[in-house]
């Protein structure tokens, strides 16, 4: 279902180090209530800086905001707020953090599969059922969740 083969794998596998996908979609899903909150305190202390009329276009500054919120952590830690309160973080299928053109893909993926609900749905069954716990975005980007405490 990846892009890539095992063989280009230089992550943990999920058979022989269990202990780094420990858990992993449980954590996303605290990780993504912890992020959702953030946002909206982030959108509420900008409102009062648009003179409320804001609130007019909501849904917007909530997307805008979480957009620049994730890619931003993302790229700097390679986890967003939430990720880091969890203990997780994202690889990349050679093992390496997240930089800032990861961050944006992975964080564009994330977007897209919110805008259509039978995308959003199907990476929520891929966290639940594959092995690394990957969501749509991991598997076309080759990107896995980690426990990041395993790495150390």
């Amino acid at each position: 279902m990846t892009l890539m083969s095992d063989s280009t794998w230089h992550i943990p596998d999920p058979q022989t180090q269990p202990e780094f996908y420990a858990d992993v979609p449980t954590k996303r899903l605290v990780a993504w209530v912890a992020d959702t909150i953030v946002v909206i305190v982030i959108c509420l202390l900008i409102l009062p800086f648009t003179a409320f009329t804001g609130l007019f276009f909501l849904p917007v500054l909530f997307l805008g905001v979480s957009f620049v919120y994730r890619v931003i952590t993302i790229a700097r830690a390679s986890a967003t707020w939430g990720m880091r309160l969890t203990a997780i973080e994202f690889r990349t299928a050679q093992g390496t953090h997240f930089d800032l053109p990861m961050a944006f893909m992975h964080t564009l993926g994330y977007s897209i599969s919110w805008a259509f609900a039978l995308l959003q749905v199907g990476s929520i069954v891929l966290m639940l059922t594959t092995p690394r716990g990957q969501g749509l975005s991991d598997h076309v980007l080759g990107t896995v969740a980690v426990n990041r405490r395993a790495l150390s």
